[in-house]
């Protein structure tokens, strides 16, 4: 297994080392979070360090996944993202053995999909994103870089995801349907025109 180190100690966190741990791909070294959290342990992984101490472990044998919340803004995401990316740091695909990804579609570098996730053929799915637990992507979607699509979105066929947004838990996108970088689509919620966002 390849040496895996997360960015992110808080909720969501757990839920990836869940994943990571039944994909049996990674093996997962530590954890980086606030300095006040060093040394804790999260489900028995340590608390390395913090962002400042990511050149020490950035080697062509680590992988590292950003395992932070995102809702209202992927800002702290991309700024880890931004940040390892400039160290020439690689970034982890993991997908749970739980969900379906079809060999027709593209998983971003850094993107998770949870358990019972679905990426149907064609679509394409940016980096840094989280494709939560049985969030389903639809044939031919697009998912762009940043995103969250929470637990039991659907995103239809045909459609275009602005990056930075977020979908939340059973909010369904109409086929076809664009909406535009950092949209916020409530739980729950029916979108039918991108206009209803606003």
């Amino acid at each position: 297994m390849m040496n895996l180190y997360l960015v992110g100690a808080g909720g969501h966190c757990h839920s990836c080392i869940d994943v990571v741990e039944q994909e049996k791909k990674y093996a997962i070294q530590g954890l980086f979070d606030l300095p006040a959290r060093v040394g804790e342990k999260v489900l028995n992984y340590p608390i390395l360090g913090t962002d400042d101490d990511f050149a020490k472990y950035v080697s062509p044998q680590n992988y590292f996944l950003i395992t932070l919340g995102q809702v209202k803004s992927a800002e702290a995401r991309i700024r880890v993202y931004e940040k390892l990316k400039n160290l020439n740091a690689q970034f982890a695909v993991v997908v749970s053995p739980r969900a379906y990804v079809s060999k027709h579609s593209h998983l971003g570098a850094g993107t998770i999909v949870l358990h019972g996730g679905l990426v149907n053929a064609g679509s394409r799915v940016g980096v840094n994103c989280i494709l939560n637990s049985q969030a389903l992507i639809e044939h031919d979607a697009i998912i762009e870089d940043h995103c969250h699509i929470s637990t039991g979105a659907i995103v239809n066929g045909g459609c275009q995801v602005g990056a930075q947004s977020f979908v939340g838990s059973q909010a369904t996108l109409r086929h076809s349907l664009k909406i535009p970088m950092k949209s916020f689509v409530q739980a729950g919620k029916f979108v039918n025109r991108a206009e209803d966002l606003k």
